[in-house]
């Protein structure tokens, strides 16, 4: 190490000790772990709402979707279940987006809180875009972002 990127010491006193570097992993699988099962939940229901006919959908979709509710036609329980999807399709896009950026951020600079704001804001729209169905999910992202402010970070120097 050259002496000219090190701040200078007084003699007799020692260098103190340079704070190990955190990797934020647990933080990572957290958000993996989460993003994983916005895929196959949000993802899914809209991949299937997009692929099924009229006959499946009044069949098998729309008993579980209006229970036992007669006054809804089918073409009124297709259109609100296309726009369900719809809104999750959006949902996770917007939140695969925010992660990302939470992710990046985690990866380059895990010494700072940045990255908790990112998964803050992709477990609200976890949270609102899955209309608090997926809370189970979005709590994922809210203890990753909470991780990233609880756990300590190593000490900088100024420069």
């Amino acid at each position: 190490m050259s002496t000219m990127t090190q701040p200078p010491v007084a003699p007799g006193a020692s260098r103190p000790a340079k704070p190990p570097r955190r990797r934020r992993r647990a933080e990572l699988i957290l958000v993996a772990l989460g993003l994983l099962l916005s895929i196959l939940s949000m993802g899914g229901f809209t991949l299937v709402m997009n692929e099924i006919d009229t006959a499946t959908f009044e069949e098998v979709v729309m008993p579980a979707l209006v229970g036992g509710s007669a006054e809804v036609s089918v073409a009124q329980a297709e259109e609100m279940a296309r726009t369900l999807a719809a809104w999750f399709g959006v949902s996770l896009v917007v939140m695969l987006l925010l992660s990302a950026a939470g992710i990046a951020t985690a990866r380059s600079r895990p010494h700072r809180r940045t990255a908790g704001w990112w998964f803050l804001a992709a477990g609200l729209v976890c949270l609102l875009g899955s209309q608090l169905i997926l809370f189970p999910i979005a709590f994922l992202f809210f203890l990753a972002a909470g991780l990233f402010v609880l756990r300590p970070t190593p000490e900088r120097s100024p420069r």
